[in-house]
């Protein structure tokens, strides 16, 4: 993992200083409640609908075992004693007490952490692949890169204030697990045919009240003009994007309005200025930010003897191959595997992770997995090294803890927002839907007979539970004060990156499982074989058979 060297930690410190007198201020009156909203956006702490909601950023998803305790240990004093992990890979908390804030981000500060920009019209926390360095179908590391735009962006002063938020995302692997389609800026690490690393850059895609698929604009940028390029696009999108209107305050409208010709043209214009100047990113830089994340001290083992172990174990206890084959990811180490753990137990709302299990996973890492974990866009924990031999002790492990359901990928797995129980923008509470969900769909041997299957539940149009591109999608939406929840199907994330279609008009919570299940049964009808998934049924039959099984002939 990347260090704080000394000008990190005392831009961290300085800003929770600065914050500290700020919010000593806004309570004594001497600050307004429009004066202290910019302030406190800054620093990652929104007013939602019961208490304040703080985001803690995780650069790129990584934190190490002494960060996860850190958090524990912070949700216990100074919350109820869990966090939430967010599509962005932050962790929010969602009861800290104003006048704490400032203590809560001191102690993040003393582990190198902090909320510096997870909220407001800026850049956010740069996303990627959660098996970033360790992924077999990696072609680049990304995560170097994605440290440098970190610090690039981190505030910087001509895109503090800009139309609206941004996000970027990076992938480096054959299989974009990024989602870098749907991101107002998107780029693939790629190397050329004399193996140099290029990029490709995407613009203006997005979800929201108006879902669009990103464009692409260059793919033969050099790894040297990464940030130049991005200055270019970020300049364009800081002078023209509309500020009079929120709604369409993005740059996924603005690429729409130009056109991408036109925006091409305007950023190449911008790019004249700035490339091959002090932004250019020499060979020593890109080499040194590379240093900072070497592979970890792998044991010297025989590879042949852990796979043997592990497909004894497999054998003995069913439930656990069970696991190994859903939740475990293959390794560019010969005799290691990443494993993915799902915080989306029967009961439990999607995402959220308590103080006893932060610590458990933390002892964990440092067990099993050099004492580092990452967080997912989908919401859950990953220990990127452990070896074969020992997955079976993770395993039991995880069980007591309530963490080792072998749902990854599966319906049970699914992504879901706050909603309205926390969240002031929403139309409809998500977490008692979630909760519906998996209590109707909670036999594993269900989930397995389905295959993998993505759901996706978001409580608003801002689509913070990504429902656009879920295999199935479910938005809450208001009918004259009461809360329906409209159904999509066919979105897709990576591949032939989709939009999902509405199937039809929305139903109660009481009616949904219902709906869900019937889309279900019918998938299983049309599909070839047991092997053919969702998604792949839909790209050949349409949304018209789902919606016959739903609505039938109304």
């Amino acid at each position: 993992m990347y260090q704080y060297d000394n000008l990190d930690q005392t831009i961290v410190d300085e800003r929770v200083a600065q914050f500290r007198d700020q919010t000593a201020r806004y309570l004594s009156g001497e600050l307004s409640d429009a004066e202290f909203l910019p302030l406190r956006l800054q620093n990652g702490l929104y007013v939602q609908r019961l208490a304040p909601m703080l985001r803690i950023a995780v650069p790129y998803g990584l934190i190490s075992s002494e960060q996860l305790r850190a958090i524990a240990d912070i949700s216990r004093r100074y919350d109820k004693g869990y966090g939430h992990i967010s599509t962005r890979q932050n962790i929010q908390l969602n009861w800290p007490q104003l006048e704490d804030v400032p203590d809560i981000l001191a102690d993040l500060a003393a582990v190198q952490m902090h909320a510096i920009q997870t909220s407001g019209n800026c850049i956010r926390n740069t996303t990627t692949d959660q098996f970033a360095g360790v992924a077999a179908d990696e072609v680049v590391d990304p995560r170097p890169y994605c440290e440098i735009i970190r610090q690039w962006s981190t505030l910087h002063p001509e895109f503090a204030f800009l139309p609206r938020k941004f996000k970027i995302a990076v992938n480096g692997a054959d299989e974009d697990r990024a989602a870098i389609h749907f991101h107002d800026i998107g780029i693939e690490l790629y190397r050329n045919a004399a193996s140099a690393v290029r990029l490709k850059f995407l613009v203006g895609g997005g979800l929201g009240r108006t879902p669009v698929v990103g464009s692409l604009i260059r793919d033969d940028v050099e790894a040297e003009h990464l940030l130049s390029y991005l200055e270019a696009i970020l300049r364009v999108y800081n002078l023209h994007g509309r500020r009079d209107n929120k709604y369409k305050a993005r740059i996924k409208i603005l690429v729409k309005a130009m056109g991408i010709p036109a925006f091409r043209d305007a950023v190449d214009a911008e790019w004249e200025h700035n490339r091959g100047g002090p932004n250019t990113l020499t060979p020593d830089a890109l080499a040194e930010m590379a240093t900072h994340f070497t592979a970890p001290a792998y044991e010297a083992i025989d590879a042949s003897q852990e796979s043997a172990t592990l497909s004894d174990d497999c054998e003995r206890q069913p439930l656990f191959a069970a696991w190994v084959k859903r939740n475990t990811q293959a390794h560019k180490q010969p005799g290691y595997r990443a494993v993915t753990i799902t915080l989306k137990a029967t009961g439990q709302a999607p995402g959220d992770i308590s103080a006893t299990q932060m610590d458990a996973l933390a002892q964990l890492a440092d067990e099993y997995s050099f004492g580092e974990l990452r967080t997912t866009h989908e919401q859950n924990i990953v220990l990127a090294d452990v070896r074969e031999s020992e997955l079976m002790l993770l395993w039991e492990a995880l069980q007591p803890l309530g963490l080792a359901a072998s749902n990854a990928g599966h319906i049970t797995d699914m992504i879901c927002c706050p909603g309205g129980d926390f969240c002031s923008l929403a139309n409809a509470k998500s977490l008692p839907v979630a909760q519906a969900l998996q209590e109707r769909f909670e036999k594993l041997d269900y989930q397995f007979d389905l295959g993998p299957l993505e759901l996706n539940i978001s409580g608003c149009m801002n689509a913070c539970g990504h429902h656009h591109v879920g295999h199935i999608g479910i938005l809450g939406v208001d009918k004259k004060g009461q809360e329906f929840y409209q159904v999509c199907i066919g979105g897709s994330q990576a591949g032939t990156a989709r939009v999902a279609k509405i199937l039809g008009p929305s139903f109660s919570r009481a009616d949904l499982p219902e709906a869900i299940e019937k889309l279900l049964k019918r998938y299983t009808e049309l599909r070839d074989s047991q092997e053919e998934q969702f998604l792949h049924v839909f790209e050949r039959c349409g949304v018209e058979p789902f919606k016959e099984a739903v609505y039938g002939n109304s």
